[in-house]
This record gives structure tokens, sequence and C-alpha cells, in this order.
């Protein structure tokens, strides 16, 4: 669990073990330990995560959480990126929005009940004890389901879909929203937010679309990645496969406290299929040459496990001297330009303030019109280094520094410093979007 302190998501305190046999084995669990405790507490400096214990523990688990701004856009854009993904790789890709409840979603699953109904049955003395369990089981089947995860809804929209493509194969429906699922073994519910694509296609090709979608949702997950090696495939074992599947592939990533589960893809027949539209197979037939019930690939990941595994991936933790050999620590966020929440921070330097800021409210308007996220630090009041303010930047995953002074004032030259080369250079305040633009444009078609 976590511990709270002073407002702070921390980790536990552990003493540092002693050195013994399995000295290597401890330091290296002594590492990961810290390294997780410094990445959750970087998240709730950096307004990536809202603070707070709970939080932080939902957080690393791969729930939904209370995210900060930071964190908020961080999402947004590996949505978009996902999106952009499943929907551009193919042409038949079409997007559902379905219901996370429903009344008539079979008797498993979570279900809502409001607490005011129970109330009034449990204080009717009259009842007995089998007509109040009769009660319950009727208030419980007549109340909504929760989706535990985005397939059923997408089978529900098969036949529909189906006839728009003119019942032709292969086409796939995506969807991202909220699912609830069993934590733990508690009882209670987390709240993660998936992202799925189910294909449809003939069912002597399902095989070769799980390999295909495999290949290409690792590709995707390792193009972000200042690591890409810490992300895998790996086939599912056949005695852990569902119990429709003939073969199952996951994409894992190597967190600190060992590998989890970022997506996970299923060959799952027609089962499934069948099962949502009660064995009626006239509605199923699609145009493959032979009127066959098409086959169902699954690709379903894990979005808050995502954003995780991207900040985990992206954290560098750098020592170095500087020029009176004193130690000096510094963390970055070394986030894929594509998914970083904040491309620019603007600041002043020296010079007549109230200039220099009205040169940056203009700036950050043409940052703003490109649909290029930047950060209003000239707003900031407190006198603070410049060092402190790269520190702060870097922690925050932020690409680009610029700090406008008197030389902007006279000549229009501004400094820009680089997140990932700490390097700083003299550029026209003129030139500064288009840089910005086109490294971003860069980055994003490597």
């Amino acid at each position: 669990m976590l511990a709270q302190g002073v407002g702070r998501c921390l980790l536990p305190q552990r003493s540092r073990p002693a050195r013994s046999s399995r000295g290597l084995c401890s330091a290296a669990a002594t590492d990961a330990l810290d390294r997780v405790r410094a990445l959750l507490q970087l998240c709730a400096d950096r307004h990536y995560i809202c603070p707070g214990e709970s939080n932080a523990e939902m957080f690393r688990r791969g729930w939904s959480c209370g995210y900060g701004p930071l964190g908020v856009e961080l999402r947004r854009n590996l949505l978009q990126q996902w999106w952009h993904s499943v929907s551009g790789s193919r042409a038949r890709v079409f997007a559902v929005d379905t219901l996370s409840s429903s009344v008539g979603r079979g008797a498993g699953g979570a279900r809502v009940v409001g607490s005011e109904h129970f109330q009034q049955l449990l204080s009717q003395p009259e009842l007995s004890g089998e007509r109040l369990t009769q009660e319950l089981k009727r208030l419980m089947l007549s109340a909504p389901s929760l989706r535990p995860s985005l397939l059923q809804g997408a089978l529900e929209q098969f036949v529909p879909s189906l006839e728009m493509v003119n019942k032709k194969l292969p086409f796939g429906l995506a969807e991202a929203g909220l699912c609830f699922q069993p934590s733990d073994g508690s009882g209670c519910l987390a709240e993660v937010t998936q992202m799925s694509l189910v294909w449809f296609c003939s069912p002597r090709t399902s095989s070769q679309w799980l390999d295909h979608w495999a290949r290409h949702r690792l590709k995707w997950w390792r193009k972000f990645a200042l690591s890409p090696s810490d992300f895998n495939s790996v086939e599912v074992p056949e005695h852990e496969l569902e119990e429709t599947a003939s073969r199952g592939m996951k994409i894992l990533y190597n967190f600190p406290w060992g590998l989890q589960s970022l997506e996970t893809l299923w060959c799952r027949g027609d089962a499934e299929l069948l099962q949502a539209y009660k064995g009626v197979r006239s509605k199923l037939q699609s145009r493959d040459g032979r009127k066959s019930i098409p086959h169902v690939v699954s690709v379903c990941g894990n979005m808050d496990r995502g954003v995780m595994a991207f900040l985990s991936n992206s954290l560098q933790q750098l020592r170095r001297e500087d020029g009176k050999k004193r130690l000096q620590h510094r963390k970055v966020l070394k986030i894929h330009p594509v998914l970083a929440p904040v491309k620019v921070a603007l600041d002043i330097g020296k010079g007549a303030t109230v200039e220099l800021r009205q040169v940056c409210e203009g700036l950050l308007q043409e940052f703003l019109e490109a649909r290029i996220s930047a950060w209003p630090g000239y707003l900031d009041t407190l006198p603070t280094s410049l060092e402190h303010l790269n520190a702060k930047y870097d922690e925050m995953g932020v690409l680009f520094t610029v700090v406008i002074g008197e030389n902007t004032l006279e000549s229009g030259l501004l400094q820009v410093r680089s997140r990932d080369t700490t390097i700083k250079e003299t550029m026209h305040i003129s030139e500064i979007r288009n840089f910005v633009f086109k490294y971003i444009s860069a980055a994003e078609k490597f």
C-alpha cells in the first residue's frame, strides 16, 4: 500500500537490505521500489495525477484515477493516437459508442441498485426471510448491469454494420470507454478505461488477422517509447485461453514491479456472435464466397495502464557534476513529442515586465492557434532562477522552454532550450512557431 505524508503520495519507506548472498537481488528490488516511489511522487507533484494515497495506488494498478491537467492532456493525446492508429491502418474500421450499462445484458456482471431500494425492502418487517430473498433477487435482475468490457456492445452493433458494408468482410468496430471490473477479489469494482477493436473476418483468415494485429499493436506501442525493448508480445499458453478462444496474444510492458498486460488479443470464433443474436444464423451470414458466419478477433487495451507505462518508460533520473564539482540530480520525463502534454513553456527574463508579458501573450496565442499546447510560465509572479525553471519543466516533460528578454524587445531574438539535449539556442521570434510545429510533425512520421 501507499502511505501519505504532508500531502504527498509516497510508497512506504523501507530500510535498505543488508549485504548478503542475495545482495544483487535485494539491490535490484530496492532500485525498483525507489523508481516507483519517484515516479508516483513526480506524477503528483507535476500535475499528472491528483494527490492522495488511494489515487496513486489506483493509478499504479492501471485503474481509472483522478488525473491532473497534464495527465488529462497526456491521456487525450494517447487516445487520439490510438484512434488514428486503428482507423488509419485499415479502410473499414468504424467507430461505435455503446452504453456502459444495460438492463438486457444478461444475468451476470455487476449491477447498479440504488441504496434507497435496499433500505425500503429491509425496513419491511412483515417480509419473511424467503420472501425477502425473492424480492432482492427480483430487484437485482431488474437493475441495469455494468459492462466489464466493450466486446458485447460491438457484437450488438454487428448486424447494422454488416448491412452498412454490404455484407463484405473484413471490417472492424472500434470504441474507447469506461468499463467496470472486479478488483483483486475484494468484491469492489474498479473503473478501467478500455480501448477496443473488434475485427470481423472469415473463419479461414482469423489466425492470420490475429498475427497482423499483434504486430501492428506492438509496433504502435514501441513507436512512442523511449526504451522500445520494454514492450513485447507473447503467445498466450493454451491452458490460459479464454473459454471461446482458439488463440491469444498479449502486449506486455516491463514495469519496475514486473510484466503487466497492456493489450490482449483473442481469436474468439463465432460462438459469442451467435449467442448475441440467439443463434439466428441468417442475420449473420456475410459475402465471402461461402456465406459463412464471421469469426471475431478482439483487441482490448487498458488506456490507464498505457498512460502509466509511457510515464514509467520516459522517466530518466540523471546525475552529473556542476562547475563546482557538486553532484546534481536531474529528473526528466522524456515523453514522445507527439504525446507530451505541454510542447512549449513561455517565460520572461530580465527587462520591462509589462512589455515582455505582452510579447508572451501574443506568442501564446500563436501557439494555441496552431494547436500547440503551451504553458504560460510568465504568469508566475514568484521569482525563480532559470536553473530551477528548467528543472521544473524537465519534470513536467515540456519539450522546449522559450525565454523572452530584453533582446526580444530590441531585435526579436529569444532563447530556446531543448528538454532532450539541454542545448540553448537563439532564434527569431517569427521562427519559433514553425520550428516547434516541424519538430513535432517529424517525430510523428518517424
